[in-house]
């Protein structure tokens, strides 16, 4: 019995060595305050997004929450405003699945809205579809939805310098890749439906918001607008919610002992939207709350370049 409890208290142990050393990952420090600023989240109704919304509102911020889904958004705005004590967060409806929805927000934000500091693009999704404009849904949401949104509020971004732009990735970007002639042709990274092309387009997507960003920061250049992409560590969350009920179950485990939790999770994109002294770094990605080497595809400027203007084409961004 002893040499059994033996075995079970070395078990543990070595669990929490590698959980607060491999897994929790490190913690955003900065003590800054942003009253009289905004910032918009999006994705922020659960997860990640949520708590990073939290923690802005925390801080002083004036929070628009950019979802899809009204009920759960609203719900979390009433959640945010109670446990923050600031009652400046408000939902504003954004459908990433729609360019008719990303610009009637741009247009309605602009409209009421005096300032922008701090834009976060967290949304994300995986799983099979295809959006309202016919493209791919992590091509879609994960990076176009994102690349408009943001082309439309750059110039107040600009106007309210110094501003951010903060893009959630993946350490999944290094198994990306990007073929043109089927993103022309099919509207989409892959060619196909599966639960491993799902995966596939993930990863692809989340190489397109490296090269997005690193793209995003050329053309900044010189401005008071600078931007950063991040993986934000091994989480859980309803990001998955498509998946099939055996990846769950298989996941399930894993997620309990080893994965963060949203707290956890945001700690990487408060680091990036808050860290003073980055600036330099702007176009950088960052993982454990400090600047990372990207796979060799996220560093392919000419790649970016290329990203960008098959963008600016489907978006029809001028």
């Amino acid at each position: 019995m002893s040499a059994m409890l033996c075995l079970v208290a070395g078990a543990l142990f070595c669990y929490v060595i590698v959980y607060y050393s491999v897994f929790r990952g490190a913690r955003c420090s900065s003590s800054v305050k942003l009253n009289g600023k905004t910032a918009i989240v999006t994705g922020s109704n659960t997860g990640i997004g949520k708590t990073t919304a939290l923690d802005l509102a925390k801080r002083g911020a004036r929070v628009i929450l950019a979802c899809r889904n009204k009920g759960k958004a609203e719900a979390a705005a009433y959640d945010i405003r109670r446990e923050s004590g600031n009652s400046q967060v408000v939902f504003m409806q954004l459908d990433l699945a729609s360019f008719e929805s990303v610009r009637c927000f741009a247009e309605t934000f602009l409209k009421t809205e005096p300032r922008l500091d701090i834009l976060i693009n967290n949304a994300g999704v995986m799983g099979p579809g295809h959006t309202q404009d016919g493209f791919g849904m992590a091509f879609g949401v994960n990076h176009l939805g994102h690349f408009l949104l943001t082309n439309l509020l750059l110039e107040k971004l600009q106007q309210c310098g110094p501003s951010r732009v903060v893009t959630v990735a993946a350490l999944l970007h290094r198994c990306g890749s990007a073929d043109f002639p089927l993103l022309a042709s099919k509207k989409d990274s892959v060619s196909g439906q599966s639960t491993w092309h799902n995966v596939r387009a993930y990863c692809n997507s989340k190489l397109f918001n490296v090269l997005f960003t690193r793209e995003l920061a050329n053309r900044l250049e010189g401005t008071s607008v600078t931007c950063y992409s991040l993986h934000p560590g091994v989480i859980y969350t309803e990001l998955c919610r498509s998946m099939s009920l055996w990846l769950h179950l298989l996941l399930m485990p894993f997620a309990k002992l080893f994965f963060l939790d949203p707290e956890g999770g945001s700690q990487t994109t408060l680091y990036c939207a808050l860290q003073e002294g980055i600036e330099p770094l702007s176009g950088r990605y960052f993982s454990n709350c400090a600047v990372q080497q990207v796979g060799a595809k996220g560093r392919d400027d000419a790649l970016a370049k290329k990203l960008w203007e098959l963008s600016e084409r489907f978006t029809s961004i001028s």
